[in-house]
């Protein structure tokens, strides 16, 4: 398959070697100079201007900040390929690609990376085993386009997971968005102090690891979905406010244990073991619906899918 990424940080850049290393063309282009050089130094195709590396491809991959797509989309006016994004927020996405009347558009995000950025940072293995989310929109997403994607995603080992751009944004306000600023509001108690940069040790390592994100990162992914991010972090917000009140109280040990256990049963349940193997003849609701289930497509064969869902959580509120 003829497919260009643009923009080869991290996750462009992994996935440019990922696809380049299964057997499709592909080319790549990325707005810094050295990042270009980078990346031929690798042995990747890597033209100078978004225009030649489309040219001619049947998918596109933007892999670009969320405050860099209304240009790139307007570069890309006219492009007759499957048009696909990485961006870690999928509602604003599919605004822009709606205002820019782009035709054939499936939002995508891979639950990869670490808290290296940059080309050089870049593994063609990243992906292997991660639930690559592409959105499928009832009245949107073209099912064919969805598929092509979810054939290309899944032959790199990834878990495709269908579920609307709302859905999406909801969830991951919870489970990557508030995590980021919680891990940046830990690593500043290393703010003016030797001894806690001396104590600080696995806790505070595993806690704060993503503070270390490029700023302009997080920036862009928490305040491109600040609606949800707001309502996620006020439920934090209360969460922890119940904890200090708890804390006053006379016995503040057995106070805490009740939340506490609560918290280890769902932590070393996770994450959730697959259950059996099963099929479905691809249609939007039946896709949704496995989404939902927390489930997951592992291949495609036409207009059938392999799927997976997990065994049903033994710790549901």
């Amino acid at each position: 398959m003829r497919i260009a990424v643009i923009g080869l940080g991290l996750i462009g850049g992994s996935l440019l070697r990922a696809l380049t290393a299964a057997g499709h063309e592909v080319t790549g282009f990325d707005a810094d100079p050295a990042t270009r050089d980078l990346a031929r130094a690798a042995g990747c195709r890597v033209l100078d201007s978004t225009a030649a590396a489309v040219a001619g491809t049947e998918v596109t991959v933007l892999a670009v900040p969320l405050p860099v797509l209304p240009r790139i989309f307007e570069d890309l006016a006219g492009y007759d390929g499957v048009l696909t994004d990485v961006t870690s927020v999928k509602g604003p996405v599919q605004d822009l690609a709606e205002k820019y009347g782009v035709r054939r558009f499936v939002g995508g995000h891979p639950m990869a990376g670490t808290e290296a950025s940059g080309f050089a940072a870049a593994d063609p293995k990243l992906f292997g085993g991660c639930i690559w989310v592409l959105c499928l929109e009832p009245h949107g997403t073209g099912l064919d386009d969805w598929l092509t994607l979810a054939r290309l995603y899944t032959a790199l080992g990834t878990r495709v997971l269908p579920i609307t751009a709302v859905e999406h944004d909801n969830a991951v306000a919870s489970i990557s968005h508030v995590p980021h600023l919680l891990a940046a509001t830990l690593a500043t108690k290393l703010l003016e102090s030797p001894l806690n940069k001396a104590l600080a040790a696995g806790s505070f390592r595993d806690g704060s690891r993503v503070a270390a994100t490029r700023p302009e990162l997080t920036a862009a992914m928490c305040g491109g979905n600040a609606n949800e991010v707001i309502r996620e972090l006020t439920h934090v917000i209360d969460d922890l406010v119940r904890l200090r009140e708890r804390l006053e109280l006379s016995d503040p040990v057995h106070a805490q244990l009740d939340y506490l256990r609560r918290a280890s049963e769902l932590r070393r349940a996770w994450p959730p073991v697959p259950g059996a193997a099963g099929r479905l003849t691809a249609d939007v609701q039946a896709l949704l619906a496995l989404g939902r289930s927390g489930g997951w497509v592992t291949s495609v064969d036409g207009h059938e899918v392999a799927t997976i869902r997990p065994e049903t959580d033994r710790y549901s509120s």
